[in-house]
């Protein structure tokens, strides 16, 4: 059973683990090594931690998943919804995702941004209430599509 809680810096480790398992596919669906997510470091994932709000899932002791809400103004910033790549597809993106909306009552909308070919999270977002805002060109091979879970929607699930 998947148990979703509060990341504390003593996971800053095996999050980042997670964090690389999970976006490997996204740097060759690009063919990028070098994109943000496989470039932080340990100390970078450790003050997120402590300055954001990071959620983690769990089955059995095993992290399986996170994701991270930064509050900008009104606004709660997602980023790096991760789940290992042997359980995707179970439902534990959409519970971390409805988890974070559920952790930052504060946020007035909620924003995100994906790559252009990553449809599986593009149909991820949009099935949960996010609707693009915009994209971004900003390398010859990324577009970064910008989306938004607008009030009305945050009762949805």
């Amino acid at each position: 059973m998947v148990e979703i809680a509060r990341a504390v810096p003593a996971d800053a480790g095996e999050l980042l683990t997670l964090q690389r398992a999970a976006y490997v596919t996204e740097a060759q669906l690009y063919g990028d090594p070098f994109i943000a997510p496989l470039v932080e470091s340990l100390d970078q994932v450790r003050t997120v931690i402590e300055t954001a709000v990071v959620l983690k899932a769990t089955d059995g002791g095993r992290l399986v998943g996170a994701v991270r809400g930064q509050m900008s103004n009104s606004t709660c910033l997602v980023g790096r919804l991760v789940v290992a790549p042997d359980r995707q597809g179970q439902g534990i993106g959409s519970a971390l995702l409805a988890a974070i909306h559920e952790a930052v009552p504060e946020a007035a909308v909620f924003d995100l941004f994906t790559g252009h070919l990553s449809e599986g999270n593009l149909r991820l977002y949009r099935r949960l209430g996010y609707r693009e805002t915009q994209r971004e060109r900003v390398q010859d091979h990324l577009t970064l599509v910008h989306l938004r879970r607008e009030p009305q929607h945050q009762s949805a699930r």
